[in-house]
């Protein structure tokens, strides 16, 4: 069974920057895809970001876009996400993602919550 280990949210100001990190406990080399996703109360889960393992190409959620990089680390195993010029919109559980052969796997989600 994979597990994926969010950490780096928290409370932060309006124009603030955080970094999250998901660490998995399979290689990160064996994945396909691994991203960022989050929920804002209320709403449902949306895409934030993705990295591919073959090419490393990143995509992004239109809404994050110039503000927010992805990243991976196979040596460490962990992908990360950058967050910069954060707004109160961001506010949000944000999940990681990992594709393993047919299985999606997901991490138990943590908070990032953006303050005025």
């Amino acid at each position: 069974q994979v597990q994926l280990v969010e950490s780096g949210g928290g409370l932060v100001q309006a124009g603030g920057s955080l970094r999250l990190s998901c660490a998995s406990s399979e290689r990160t080399s064996s994945t396909s895809t691994m991203g960022w996703f989050r929920q804002a109360p209320g709403k449902e889960r949306e895409f934030v970001a993705s990295i591919s393992e073959r090419s490393h190409s990143t995509y992004y959620a239109t809404s994050v876009k110039g503000r927010f990089t992805i990243s991976r680390d196979n040596a460490k195993n962990t992908i990360y996400l950058q967050m910069n010029s954060l707004k109160l919109e961001d506010t949000a559980v944000y999940f990681c993602k990992a594709g393993y052969g047919v299985y999606d796997y997901w991490g138990q989600g943590t908070q990032v919550t953006v303050s005025s």
